[in-house]
């Protein structure tokens, strides 16, 4: 008999948990509260709801090809970066291809979520519904929770004086949808990630002027390459993973730092990070027009508010405000669960590999898709659905819950005596954390065997964009068309953008050309990689190993970096 699996949320994560339940012979029901898919995608007039939904001019910040389900590509002649509505078809496209619709209920809220009483024998759960106002019961095997990252708005009053006694209109960017009632209006934007980049950038076309406040700074980089080509698929690489290993830390940052102000000093538009804080970025083509051309000014953290006025930081203020819109993220909440297991998931310390909370003594409940990574969100949940189902099924093993929770009290300790950073506000490197889940299912790419079997894949593999077919090519769940879509992956890329079509037009670098360009660096960082070993430290002088590894990180510095390069350390 099937294993019965719940599956809460229909979104990007929930329908790849439906199918990956599918491909598994376990038997998924999906609980949907609203009346239909996409999740957050699902673009609505008004949060009425409670649902966060995306405003309606929101384009994707990851392209196409990074971002897809692995063994369904977007068609062709969609655009390499979409806004929400097309990204909603694809979706609905993916539910319908897989005949997923029939596992959901819509409009159906999941009231609770309980250990059976002979959990720690079978692990399974009792979940509560309700339904238009009529509760329901039931046991599942296992639950997948696929609810993500923005329940709940993180609205920060108490910590600016003075905003109660402020009269102009307060949001959240939870509220915000379209620019219509903004006209001739002086509008605060407070926080500079994503979102608080497009808020800013859209108000400036119809406000009188917007003010983008920011404690800490952000670099700000193009979806596009110097090339042209998206930027993702310039960055994600693994050979350029090989060489963020190899290089020093300094190098790195030196040349991350050097390439994002060769499109514009980030110190003279105000966005340079400030000291002493963590470095981000976002993702955004316009912000710094807006601010060259004076429709969006920005400014440092907020003192204090008056009833009509924000005095800021740095001594200036700016009257006549009329709208704040605080873009300050969200709070995580699953209230749902029970206790502890409901505060124990929040902490993504205490879920291992970002999936399984360390507490349980049966691996039956996933949280899929809690997590921050430098790449695609999706690729990143789809692979966290296909390993749970197989822990589901017995297929992959986790270590027991004891050493788990050993493991989780220690790194606690570390972070409370200030020996170890606490890793939850990181993201996580995307082509590191993916390989990592894939390994464990048994479908990372073995690039040396690759080479041997078929030179001209895996030259794609380890040298082109890491896209999500790459973990279908072996192992469990392997897509036929795998191979395929990689290898043409770059004919969907500039499908949509070569509309106009010119004779003798420029082609993507050839494979020479990478060769060439790469030979000297990775021979460089190799050589580096050597002069650090142990045998190098035995077999040569103190003296003369500095002045070697000196001179290879010199050379390093002084290559001729290409664009792609410039981006080993990883953007996203």
């Amino acid at each position: 008999m099937a294993k019965r699996v719940a599956v809460i949320g229909a979104g990007v994560s929930g329908l790849s948990s439906i199918k990956c339940c599918l491909d598994e012979d376990l038997e998924p029901t999906c609980f949907e509260r609203t009346d239909d898919i996409g999740g957050l995608w699902k673009f609505t007039e008004t949060s009425e709801d409670g649902m966060t939904r995306v405003y309606k001019s929101l384009v994707t910040n990851v392209c196409k090809e990074m971002s897809c389900y692995s063994d369904f590509p977007f068609r062709e002649d969609y655009p390499n970066f979409m806004k929400q509505e097309k990204f909603w078809e694809y979706l609905q496209e993916f539910a319908e291809h897989f005949d997923l619709l029939k596992y959901i209920q819509f409009r159906t809220t999941v009231c609770s979520v309980t250990k059976h009483p002979d959990f720690l024998e079978t692990g399974q759960w009792d979940v509560v519904t309700e339904t238009e106002g009529q509760q329901d019961r039931a046991v599942f095997d296992a639950v997948m929770v696929c609810t993500g990252h923005f329940l709940n708005p993180h609205l920060p009053l108490e910590s600016f004086p003075g905003i109660h006694k402020f009269k102009g209109q307060i949001l959240h960017s939870q509220e915000y949808k379209i620019p219509e009632g903004f006209q001739g209006k002086r509008v605060l934007v407070i926080g500079l990630g994503n979102t608080g980049g497009d808020v800013a950038v859209e108000l400036s076309r119809t406000a009188a002027q917007v003010f983008l406040s920011t404690r800490t700074g952000t670099w700000v980089i193009s979806r596009c390459s110097d090339g042209g080509y998206p930027l993702n698929m310039m960055v994600t690489r693994r050979h350029h993973n090989f060489i963020a290993q190899v290089l020093p830390s300094w190098v790195l940052k030196w040349i991350q730092e050097r390439h994002m102000n060769k499109r514009f000093d980030h110190a003279n538009y105000g966005l340079s990070i400030t000291k002493g804080k963590k470095s981000k970025r976002i993702v955004n083509d316009e912000l710094p027009t807006c601010i060259l051309c004076g429709t969006v000014t920005v400014k440092t953290s907020v003192k204090e508010f008056t009833e009509t006025s924000a005095l800021f930081e740095d001594g200036t203020v700016e009257e006549n405000i009329d709208i704040v819109i605080f873009t300050t993220g969200y709070t995580f909440s699953f209230p749902f669960l029970e206790e502890p297991l409901k505060s124990l998931c929040t902490k993504k310390i205490f879920l291992y590999k970002q999936v399984f909370p360390s507490n349980l003594e049966r691996t039956t409940l996933a949280i899929i898709g809690f997590i921050s990574l430098t790449g695609s969100i999706l690729a990143g949940t789809e692979l966290q659905a296909r390993w749970a189902t197989r822990v589901f099924k017995g297929l992959c093993k986790i270590p027991p819950s004891q050493k788990l929770m050993a493991e989780v009290v220690k790194k606690e300790q570390l972070i409370e005596r200030g020996l170890m950073k606490d890793p939850s506000g990181d993201k996580l490197d995307y082509i590191s954390y993916m390989d990592d889940l894939a390994a464990c299912i048994g479908t990372k790419p073995s690039i040396p065997l690759l080479f041997l079997q078929d030179p001209r894949l895996a030259w794609e593999v380890f040298f082109g964009p890491c896209t999500p077919y790459q973990y279908r090519l072996m192992g469990p769940g392997k897509w036929d068309g795998a191979r395929t879509a990689i290898l043409t992956q770059w004919d969907r890329t500039l499908k949509p953008l070569r509309t106009r079509v010119v004779p003798d037009s420029s082609k993507p670098a050839s494979r020479s050309h990478y060769l060439k360009v790469w030979a000297a660096p990775i021979l460089l960082a190799s050589l580096l990689l050597i002069c650090k070993s142990s045998l190098f430290s035995k077999l040569v002088p103190d003296k003369l190993q500095d002045r070697i590894s000196s001179y290879l990180v010199t050379r390093i510095r002084s290559c001729s970096f290409p664009s792609t390069s410039n981006a080993a350390i990883q953007y996203y």
